[in-house]
């Protein structure tokens, strides 16, 4: 394959950079770069620019406002978005939620639900991993019982990220206690996280934020009608969600965003009459790290042009796998430059805001090692599937 861009792909390329730092406020896309954004406002306020643009849910259906893009195209829609400190899409409308409604809903649904999804009227959380069922999904014990015109459900939910902010949640609970395999018999629901019974409770975390929660459901009755797809089958629509929440999970141009502020923050602490960069060590660390993620760049620009039957490729676990791990190392390399004012304290320090997040950054990235399919199992699906172990 070629890994030059075509002519037309530059173009393309060109044109998104105009409208990511043209249309998106600098002030925004600067506290993205810090990792300081105002929830939920900032998130809002870019994925109605983004829609505005045409640019929100390029991998939708395009009669539901996405683009009859190329793999490479989705690509490059993504890389540069990162590269640019562009907040992203919320993942939960526009990988999760609204592909699965647009595939499987019926046109009730379609029409209720997808135009508010794509333009953030709606923010959407996850109701999937419980306490027992995290990579085990397929144990969840969460319950929704038919009666009459509605569902009853009663469980719990864990780990459901920025559910703070959420008007609905879409979930999966177990409408089959009888079916003969665990992975049959669960059905996928959406729920207005206002209904009586739902109960959300933060959980803090390692690096003191509270970016996910608990959610709690007692007998929560909900429209029938809020059934996605057939019942029982929810299964087969939580795969079709996981595959599309994967998709660009390397982020690749978030972590070279990433190395850029390594590198130009190391040019300036000084450590031993000379400055960090400068040393040959921790240069040798980066130039690994820089080496390291153009060779995942080649691979995801293979893997893009290898999909343009439009089938997932499984060559994707590689790049979730070291895309996580490069994240990781990036968010090391941070807490390296920044030295003892990484360290959290109680009281004021005299240090710039990125050398106080360095720590938390890194404590909070422990997690792309486990979401989306931990790097185990990531490791087992190359081990079957590409290598024939």
């Amino acid at each position: 394959m070629k890994l030059a861009l075509s002519d037309s792909d530059v173009a393309f390329r060109e044109e998104l950079r105009r409208i990511y730092t043209t249309e998106i406020p600098a002030d925004i896309r600067e506290r993205a770069r810090e990792g300081e954004l105002n929830y939920p406002d900032d998130l809002v306020t870019t994925q109605r620019i983004l829609h505005r643009n045409g640019l929100a849910v390029p991998n939708w259906p395009v009669e539901w406002g996405g683009k009859d893009w190329t793999p490479l195209q989705q690509q490059i829609w993504l890389d540069e978005m990162q590269l640019a400190s562009v907040p992203e899409p919320l993942p939960f409308n526009a990988k999760m939620v609204g592909p699965v409604i647009a595939q499987f809903g019926s046109q009730a649904l379609k029409e209720r639900f997808l135009p508010p999804t794509a333009n953030l009227d709606i923010w959407w959380c996850q109701g999937f991993s419980e306490p027992e069922a995290g990579s085990d999904l397929a144990s969840l014990r969460t319950t929704a019982v038919r009666d009459g015109d509605t569902y009853v459900i009663n469980g719990q939910k864990t780990w459901t990220t920025l559910g703070q902010y959420a008007d609905w949640i879409f979930l999966l609970a177990r409408t089959n206690p009888d079916a003969p395999k665990k992975q049959a018999g669960i059905s996928f629901l959406l729920a207005e996280m206002s209904t009586p019974g739902i109960t959300l409770r933060p959980i803090k975390l390692i690096d003191g934020s509270y970016e996910v929660n608990e959610v709690f459901f007692e007998d929560v009755r909900i429209p029938a009608d809020q059934l996605v797809g057939e019942e029982n089958q929810g299964w087969t629509y939580a795969k079709f969600l996981l595959g599309n929440e994967r998709t660009g999970i390397a982020r690749i141009g978030n972590t070279k965003l990433w190395v850029s502020q390594v590198k130009e923050r190391a040019a300036q602490v000084r450590v031993n009459g000379a400055t960090l960069l400068e040393d040959p060590l921790f240069a040798a660390r980066v130039a690994e790290l820089e080496n390291d993620l153009l060779a995942l760049e080649l691979t995801q620009m293979r893997v893009s042009g290898s999909e343009a039957d439009g089938k997932p490729n499984p060559a994707s676990s590689i790049l979730k796998l070291r895309g996580s791990q490069l994240q990781q190392a990036a968010t090391e390399l941070f807490v390296e430059v920044a030295g003892p004012d990484a360290l959290p304290t109680d009281g004021d320090i005299d240090a710039p805001p990125w050398m106080r997040e360095a720590a938390p950054r890194y404590l909070n990235f422990r997690k792309t090692s486990i979401f989306g399919g931990t790097n185990e199992i990531q490791r087992n699906i190359i081990a079957s599937t590409i290598l024939g172990l």
